[in-house]
């Protein structure tokens, strides 16, 4: 049950409501005005107020408008006379929970009020749940606070949701964190890594099989759809699936319905889809290696999770995090090792912070971490960079050298892969790396 603020300039109408809230069981404190209003909710914290619309002074719109600017803001309800219907929807615009016309039913009232309680409640569990079950998500930079933002807003739905990020961007991460703040957060969240398996198993973990539908199946196995009822489940690294699993999984997104493997009747599921890629689905779709209708159905909702680079203010605040989960200060980080940190580019993203960190902590053993600890893979940040590098006695030639060079060895040694990550053609890429190989030899020679 919920404390419930009921405001209403006709005493009849106001009263009556108040008594039919009470006989819920809700606590229900009743102001004859849209002033009165202002003032209770100043004094109070509301789950619900239920506001008439026209009322002198401060109307239901005013009293609506100081409701969303709480830091709980209470579900507002308002009740419309007849012919108000415009100003009904402006008012769920400006974020208006429900409406009633008048003349009304009071135990429809009621039974909007009991649900809008029930939802604050499981709104309230899921934040709990959010923070206890998920790491605390770091977003000091204003990118991943808007894609935080996203997050939370699509969780209050059933929505289906689409992440789109590099590897190690943390996709898995605002997943749960979806799952967490949503309505069905107290039902499963089940995690399926589409590009782990092979074809023939992906689709048996994903839809199930019967017993004898194919080699090896000795029993028959549910699934993760079926695994999911009543919760979320989470497709990671989509843009993996074959042509034939797509079929299938656009069929269930369509209809909610699917067949196990080796069976000939049909289930149904009530789950929650979130998906994730790093892939260019798009570019798949016009390649012809991933169905059109299905990257639609997914896409209903799209959140980008930014690239680590692109979030450079979460670079350091990701770091400590790290460090204090591994039970160590942040004072361990020197300032060299800070700015280095702060100048790399993160190809890896966040996963690639965590590598080098935990490689640090090794090396370093209990002493401070400095600048020689950290083993980055490619070079800094070029737009930080070229001010720390202009300093007298640069050797241009050697971090030219040093640059390609780190580039081969991330490339696994393939010279041509080497030159894309650069930039660069082919031909260049040889041609500078014998240029200054050979210079370095002979520097050495001499």
């Amino acid at each position: 049950m919920g404390d419930i603020l009921v405001v209403d300039d006709e005493p009849k109408l106001g009263k009556l409501v108040a008594e039919m809230l009470e006989l819920d069981g809700h606590y229900v404190q009743r102001v004859g005005g849209g002033k009165e209003a202002l003032s209770a909710m100043g004094n109070f914290s509301m789950d619900v107020v239920v506001t008439d619309l026209r009322m002198p002074e401060v109307d239901g719109l005013a009293v609506l408008g100081a409701a969303v600017k709480q830091a709980d803001p209470p579900d507002v309800v308002l009740m419309t006379g007849h012919g108000s219907t415009e100003s009904a929807v402006e008012a769920m615009k400006r974020g208006a929970a429900d409406y009633l016309s008048k003349p009304f039913s009071m135990d429809e009232l009621r039974v909007r009020v009991k649900r809008l309680c029930e939802l604050r409640a499981i709104r309230r569990r899921s934040s709990a749940l959010v923070e206890r079950l998920t790491p605390t998500l770091v977003a000091e930079s204003a990118p991943m606070r808007a894609t935080l933002e996203a997050a939370m807003q699509v969780a209050r739905t059933s929505t289906t949701v689409l992440l789109l990020g590099e590897s190690g961007t943390g996709k898995s991460q605002i997943a749960r964190r979806i799952h967490y703040a949503s309505a069905v957060s107290t039902g499963p969240l089940v995690e399926l890594h589409c590009a782990a398996l092979p074809e023939a198993l992906l689709e048996s973990e994903l839809f199930g099989h019967e017993k004898g539908a194919f080699t090896g199946a000795q029993q028959r196995h549910a699934g993760h759809l079926a695994a999911a009822e009543g919760g979320t489940l989470f497709l990671d690294e989509i843009g993996e699936l074959s042509a034939a699993t797509q079929v299938k999984l656009l069929r269930f997104l369509q209809d909610r319905v699917y067949v196990p493997l080796g069976s000939t009747q049909e289930r149904t599921a009530s789950v929650r889809v979130i998906a994730a890629t790093n892939r260019d689905l798009k570019g798949a779709v016009t390649a012809g290696t991933f169905r059109e209708d299905l990257y639609y159905r997914l896409n209903v909702f799209s959140i980008v999770v930014p690239p680590l680079r692109e979030r450079a203010d979460d670079i350091l605040p990701l770091a400590g995090q790290f460090l204090s989960s591994r039970g160590v200060p942040e004072e361990r980080l020197s300032a060299g090792a800070r700015s280095r940190l702060e100048l790399h580019g993160w190809p890896g993203n966040v996963r690639e912070l965590q590598n080098v960190l935990e490689r640090a902590l090794i090396l370093s053993g209990d002493a401070q971490i400095g600048p020689e600890h950290l083993t980055l893979s490619v070079a800094p940040r070029s737009r930080n960079v070229v001010s720390e590098l202009l300093v007298p006695g640069f050797d241009l030639d050697g971090f030219e050298r040093e640059l390609l060079h780190a580039a081969l060895e991330r490339a696994g040694g393939n010279k041509s892969a080497a030159a894309r990550l650069l930039g660069i053609t082919r031909r260049r890429f040889y041609s500078r790396l014998e240029s200054l190989d050979a210079a370095k030899d002979g520097d050495s020679e001499g």
